[in-house]
């Protein structure tokens, strides 16, 4: 049973993912800023552990708590961000600053600290929640879409720096899937969607959640530096 770290873990893609990795026997350590009670009923195979990841000066020192108090870290999954919207021009500096402290410098300095962990146990995973935004762009959505690019860049040159020592490095990039971050969606813009996909459907968290638990898995010892798309071909 692998120790497997999944940031933003009490609802959403974070919960779909955690729900799929304990239904597979790893232990999940669940990190958000509060809990949830769907979170609670997996059980004993999630251990919580509260964190606001926007206090980026506490990372390091948390990383090393909960691997003292866990063991060895076999897995990340960099899930938890936000998606401020808002057009550029008119977006308040500290509203785009959050944004990109959230999605961007703070899965970077995870990412930092647990690789450590991994490097010195000589295997590891880790997997980034990017979007189809990073690479084909949303009206409404320029700072977003900017922090997840970097994380494309990041995935591809940590898998080069770290591959030789028996590490993978990827992310998946969803289309949109209805979750919270994206409940407020119009039924028109989501029927729009629907229609331009190439399966005429929206992706859903489970279909993320089994491409997250696919790169974790040994099935893709010999997949890194790459970005799987899961949106239904909308982007096809």
């Amino acid at each position: 049973m692998a120790n497997i770290v999944v940031t933003g873990a009490s609802r959403g893609l974070g919960l779909g993912i955690t729900r799929q990795l304990v239904g597979e026997g790893h232990q999940v350590i669940a990190i958000a800023r509060k809990t949830s009670p769907e979170l609670t009923e997996l059980g004993k195979a999630v251990v919580f552990e509260p964190f606001d990841l926007g206090e980026t000066d506490a990372i390091g020192p948390f990383v090393r708590r909960i691997r003292k108090a866990h063991g060895a870290i076999f897995g990340l999954v960099n899930n938890a961000g936000i998606g401020t919207p808002g057009v550029l021009a008119t977006m308040p500096d500290h509203d785009l600053e959050r944004l990109v402290r959230i999605n961007t410098i703070a899965p970077l300095l995870l990412t930092k600290y647990v690789v450590r962990s991994m490097m010195a146990s000589g295997a590891g995973r880790i997997v980034s929640i990017t979007s189809i935004v990073a690479t084909n762009g949303f009206k409404g959505l320029s700072a977003y879409s900017a922090t997840k690019a970097a994380l494309e860049g990041f995935t591809r040159s940590l898998a080069r720096e770290v591959g030789a020592v028996g590490i993978t490095v990827n992310a998946v990039a969803p289309g949109f899937v209805m979750t919270e971050m994206t409940g407020e969606m119009s039924h028109a813009d989501a029927e729009t969607i629907r229609r331009r996909s190439a399966l005429k459907r929206m992706a859903e968290v489970t279909d993320v959640a089994g491409a997250v638990s696919y790169l974790l898995s040994d099935r893709a010892r010999n997949v890194t530096g790459t970005v799987l798309t899961v949106d239904a071909g909308g982007t096809a």
